[in-house]
């Protein structure tokens, strides 16, 4: 029964969970995103082309015979998927950027870098933060 708690706590660890939701989500993303190239981008885009429908274009290779079906290197879908997946990885940088924005707060809500020097009170230089002395006029630093 060890190995069943076990097991139990891997899969409900945060990390296991998120990776799941990631995958289930980014395959619904994906078949949303392939439904717009193919549905919605390639057809007037075909038109404009002269009304080329690019998951049809190929050339052949071997015609059909009764025995075997056509060979084809059907380059069109591979427009597509390239399609596809220049889609997808532009809104994954988009959402990624909008993640980083959000979990940063944006750049004006940056924390300032710590100091790393202080100015001298007798001579107004800079000097580093761990001095006791003063490099330029020699005072006692606090």
């Amino acid at each position: 029964m060890k190995i069943i708690k076990e097991f139990k706590e891997f899969a409900m660890h945060g990390s296991v969970l998120d990776l799941a939701i990631g995958i289930i989500i980014g395959g619904a993303f994906g078949k949303v995103v392939s439904s717009v190239v193919n549905d919605l981008l390639m057809p007037p885009l075909g038109v404009l082309m002269g009304g080329v429908d690019f998951s049809f274009l190929g050339i052949m290779i071997r015609d059909a015979t009764t025995t075997h079906p056509a060979a084809v290197f059907r380059y069109g879908v591979f427009i597509n998927n390239l399609i596809d997946f220049t889609i997808v990885t532009f809104a994954v940088f988009l959402l990624i950027k909008a993640v980083n924005r959000i979990k940063l707060g944006g750049e004006a809500n940056a924390l300032p870098a710590a100091a790393t020097t202080k100015i001298c009170p007798e001579c107004a230089m800079s000097v580093p933060i761990a001095a006791r002395r003063c490099g330029y006029c020699t005072s006692v630093l606090k």
